[in-house]
């Protein structure tokens, strides 16, 4: 129960926070685009099974990778690309936060 809690308020609540307290003027958008990180566990399709709840997304998925994590940090940098890599960094740290819970 707190394992799916911190999970998806990892992936829900964080990017609201962080959209409130840094997007005050646009916080609906840069909400809405940091949740379009979550497009990043279409990997999950790759897998099989698709979905096994005692799997760390963490370095089995590619688009969970240490590559595409670097990627995606590097992404923060950027004015332009800063939300997409904050939405990204934060679906890792959901993930991040998951996978220690196991």
């Amino acid at each position: 129960m707190i394992q799916t809690f911190a999970h998806y308020g990892c992936h829900f609540l964080l990017p609201l926070l962080v959209a409130f307290l840094f997007f005050k003027s646009n916080w609906k958008y840069a909400y809405l685009v940091m949740i379009a990180g979550m497009l990043i566990d279409l990997d999950h399709l790759l897998a099989t099974p698709i979905f096994d709840p005692n799997r760390c997304s963490i370095g089995f998925h590619p688009l969970h990778s240490s590559f595409a994590i670097l990627f995606y940090i590097f992404l923060c940098v950027p004015k332009k690309s800063r939300l997409v890599g904050l939405g990204l960094v934060i679906h890792i740290i959901a993930d991040t936060v998951d996978c220690s819970l196991m």
